[in-house]
């Protein structure tokens, strides 16, 4: 799997889920064993927006994912239920780090799933990560493929 871009600093944009909060952890635990086990090859996904994000509310924060849907596809439905118009970007970050558009649900989920067994995803308008070291920020490389199209 390809590496995922990481913020080497903590950011509050990215604050403890509000569904972490609203709910205890046993049962939040025994809600995803429940799922999972009715459900083998979904993934139950919990989906919230960045704190500071200016992008709209999403209708619902609990979704039940095809393993092999790719992160792409998932943004693509994160989009569309918080209807958000085709010009504006939204970037959707698992434990601060953007994934790979191409990886599957499924590998994200087994690598980054919380102790309650929630994937936990947040959505911004803007690329809240930044850059630092050796990480790429993804203006760069959009400006490098559209340039390179040209």
């Amino acid at each position: 799997m390809r590496k995922i871009m990481r913020d080497r600093n903590s950011n509050p944009a990215m604050a403890k889920s509000s569904f972490k909060l609203d709910h205890p952890l046993e049962r939040r635990q025994a809600e995803s064993t429940r799922i999972r086990e009715k459900y083998p090859n979904r993934i139950p996904v919990i989906v919230e927006k960045a704190e500071r994000s200016d992008v709209p509310d999403i209708d619902k924060k609990k979704y039940l994912v095809p393993a092999n849907l790719t992160v792409g596809q998932f943004v693509y439905v994160v989009r569309k239920r918080i209807k958000l118009s085709a010009e504006k970007a939204i970037f959707v970050f698992v434990t601060n780090m953007l994934p790979p558009t191409a990886s599957l649900m499924s590998a994200i989920y087994d690598e980054y799933k919380d102790e309650d067994g929630f994937l936990y995803m947040t959505y911004s308008g803007e690329n809240t990560f930044g850059v630092r070291g050796d990480t790429v920020s993804v203006n760069s490389i959009l400006n490098v493929n559209i340039s390179s199209m040209h």
